[in-house]
């Protein structure tokens, strides 16, 4: 083997960085290989373990982490021609798609190489080996790695974004002042939270807000609507999955727990999750810890976990159909967020809010709202909250035909339509309508107005989503 260094160490390694230094995976039956391959690495800044079968490989590969493997071709079946190695990298393949493979031989020809190649091997070297040009192929592939797994989160964030900027915090009302209070206390610890509510309160502008107060500011806050994932999905979409793990699973993917290492995970409609799935989702909140879908690799997470709902989850966990060990994990802290009509001071600030963002988004030159209309929101009982006078706002925006926003404009239905409104009015009309009465009758519980309207919970959020509500 020749003695060459190379002149530069690898970017990766544990030079005075936070991250820990890359860990490299070696195979090879031959013991002194081995040492020689951690005589050459650990000096350059890598850690090794070592593998002297296929068997200790792939158990090695399940149950930890590495940046790369350099795998030898040849082990005890024969000597020669590298078919348990090519067998062995197939079988890797089919679990680890991405990791760098970097295989070895001392029988080196150009049928292997190209066999390797064409079953993943990333680069080939032969026996004995020039250590400046593995170094440097060691070095290349851990960048190449690394780049698409943060190509891989970058486009698992651009998938989750939403809107642009933080929204405003907008509340004077005296009912929203002990919720400020809460939120300046508890913000800037680690604390899990759990935000109560009816829908379209604003929780999720309250979890935006601890967020941004939390020393974990700079890095992601990845919302989750748990109550729209379907059951058969819920464990690929948190935990991820790998390539393989069922039939449209094509490609590793990067859950939403992964996705917010370091930073916070936002699940909004926590009462949803099936009890089967409860159990999962407590262990990683105990543990921190989880693994993909299809795979047994355990992964290590950091996240501060912010949650939601607009149901009693005391009242869930008395009738069975919520964990009371998970509710115990999830509110550390509680805050509640009372609805609109409690909070009526608010509603002038919040429309000229709204007014000001749907002005310069849809270019109309509004000077402001009417009085009459004025009165007229603050009269209505707003069944879908914070979120219904949004909507409301840009409606009106998008109607008026002038520069102030007439009551008109505001397509508020406040009374009972006649008999012959009901008869003019389409299909989708007249079921907008009944769901924000039976959102008004259960002030706003989804769960009771679903069930006053013969519908799921699953189905009546659709409808609301399709309305605005």
């Amino acid at each position: 083997m020749s003695t060459a260094s190379p002149s530069v160490s690898p970017e990766a390694a544990q030079s005075g960085a936070d991250r820990p230094a890359p860990c490299i995976l070696i195979a090879d039956d031959q013991p002194h290989i081995l040492d020689a391959l951690e005589l050459l690495l650990e000096p350059e800044g890598y850690r090794t373990e070592k593998a002297n079968s296929p068997y200790m490989v792939l158990d090695a590969l399940k149950s930890g982490s590495f940046d790369a493997l350099l795998l030898d071709l040849n082990y005890t079946r024969d000597t020669t021609s590298g078919r348990e190695g090519l067998d062995l990298l197939s079988q890797i393949r089919s679990h680890e798609s991405q990791l760098p493979v970097i295989v070895m031989t001392a029988w080196a020809n150009v049928e292997l190489a190209v066999e390797a190649m064409r079953r993943g091997a990333s680069d080939f070297v032969q026996k004995p080996w020039d250590n400046a040009r593995l170094l440097t192929i060691l070095r290349t592939q851990i960048d190449l790695y690394n780049a698409l797994r943060r190509a891989q989160c970058l486009e698992a964030e651009n998938r989750l974004l939403r809107t642009q900027g933080l929204p405003e915090m907008i509340a004077t009302a005296p009912a929203m002042q002990p919720v400020l209070a809460t939120i300046a206390r508890i913000g800037p610890s680690g604390a899990n939270v759990l935000i109560t509510g009816e829908h379209g309160a604003g929780k999720e502008v309250v979890a935006q807000t601890l967020h941004a107060l939390s020393p974990r500011a700079s890095r992601s806050l990845v919302a989750v609507n748990t109550g729209a994932l379907p059951e058969g999905t819920f464990e690929s979409e948190l935990f991820g999955h790998v390539k393989g793990a069922f039939t449209d699973a094509r490609a590793d993917r990067i859950g939403r727990f992964e996705l917010a290492d370091g930073g916070t995970l936002f699940l909004d409609e926590i009462a949803n999750i099936p009890l089967r799935q409860q159990a999962k989702l407590l262990r990683v909140l105990e543990s921190g810890e989880m693994e993909r879908v299809g795979s047994s690799k355990t992964r290590r997470v950091d996240v501060r976990v912010l949650s939601a709902t607009n149901a009693d989850l005391h009242k869930e966990v008395d009738e069975g159909r919520f964990r009371a060990d998970l509710l115990f994990r999830l509110n550390t802290v509680e805050i509640h967020l009372p609805p609109l009509r409690e909070r009526r001071e608010d509603i002038p600030l919040l429309a000229a809010h709204f007014l000001a963002r749907y002005s310069q988004r849809y270019r109309k030159q509004m000077q402001g709202i009417d009085p009459a209309a004025l009165q007229l929101m603050l009269n209505y009982a707003w069944p879908g909250n914070v979120r219904e006078l949004d909507h409301t706002i840009e409606r009106a925006v998008l109607m008026a035909r002038g520069t102030t926003i007439d009551p008109a404009d505001l397509g508020l239905t406040p009374n009972r339509p006649s008999t012959q409104a009901l008869e003019e009015m389409s299909l989708e009309s007249v079921e907008s309508i009944l769901i924000r009465k039976a959102l008004s009758r259960s002030s706003g519980n989804v769960s009771q107005a679903a069930e006053a309207l013969g519908l799921s919970r699953g189905a009546l959020y659709r409808r609301m989503e399709k309305y605005g509500i």
